[in-house]
């Protein structure tokens, strides 16, 4: 029995999938089926039953999912205190980050991180900024970079760093594309394409209309920007993204409203700080 083996546990119950189980761990599906195998003959139970070409959960899956989770996220607390008294930085930091600070902001600062501190293993996850809020609150993320909440949880700590401009776009060939002066309401006769209305983007952008008693014809929602990108491109709407993202495939639309989202880092101040995580912090908020 290794850690190994609970952790191939609680990704194929995320993912639902041994073969997504085997991408994300970066290991052989029959070496993920091994360790399934392994938890089952030490606890003497069923853990998964075939369902079609994929798998099925049992029920003693799911009872033992939450302990299996609190168990590593305390050994991990352990961990994290016994490197907190270490001077030297190393062991594993789990972080977090959006999708587009991922691509568009953090590689620069993620190589000098992983070159000044070689014994440190960075575990990255790919997920929406929502997701990491929450999974930074329940402590599954020991810190994360995502675009900032409208409104900031009062348990959590926060640091902007990034400023990140939102402009209307459309496809150069769109009937708003070249109209001088637009408003708000000149754009409700057209469809959007909006991120989700639970991403924080489409709060701001809601926001705006709300505020003149306005709501866009929502054609279709979609989460990552990048994606949102291509579908107004080929000329299916117009949409908010951030300044960053504008190429030659878009044009800004003339519109003089300031919409700001702030980027940055949220950690949780209650849970114990590794050294690992403190270096990233403090490289972070220098200028």
């Amino acid at each position: 029995m290794n850690l190994a083996a609970f952790e191939a546990f609680i990704k194929v119950m995320e993912t639902g999938s041994i073969s997504l189980a085997a991408d994300q761990l970066f290991i052989t599906q029959p070496a993920v089926t091994k360790r399934i195998h392994c938890l089952e003959e030490y606890f003497g139970v069923t853990l998964f039953e075939s369902a079609g070409r994929g798998i099925q959960p049992t029920h003693t899956a799911y009872a033992l999912l939450p302990k299996v989770k609190t168990w590593l996220n305390e050994l991990g607390e352990m961990h994290h205190t016994l490197s907190h008294q270490q001077s030297k930085v190393q062991g594993r930091l789990k972080i977090g980050t959006s999708h587009h600070i991922g691509l568009h902001h953090l590689p620069h600062h993620l190589k000098h991180y992983v070159q000044q501190y070689p014994d440190v293993t960075l575990d990255v996850h790919f997920v929406d900024s929502e997701q990491a809020h929450e999974q930074v609150l329940a402590g599954d993320l020991e810190l994360a970079f995502l675009t900032l909440p409208p409104q900031l949880d009062e348990r959590l700590h926060y640091q902007p760093i990034w400023n990140d401009p939102l402009v209307f776009v459309a496809a150069p060939f769109h009937p708003l594309a070249h109209k001088p002066q637009l408003t708000l309401e000149d754009l409700m006769s057209y469809p959007s394409l909006l991120p989700a209305a639970k991403t924080y983007t489409s709060q701001i952008t809601l926001a705006a209309f709300e505020k003149q008693g306005l709501k866009p014809k929502v054609s279709m929602s979609n989460n990552p920007l990048e994606s949102i990108r291509m579908l107004v491109s080929i000329g299916l709407g117009w949409s908010v993204l951030p300044l960053t993202l504008v190429n030659q495939d878009l044009q800004r639309l003339s519109l003089e409203i300031d919409m700001q989202r702030q980027l940055g880092l949220v950690w949780h101040p209650a849970r114990t700080q590794s050294r690992a995580m403190q270096a990233l912090i403090e490289m972070m908020q220098k200028p």
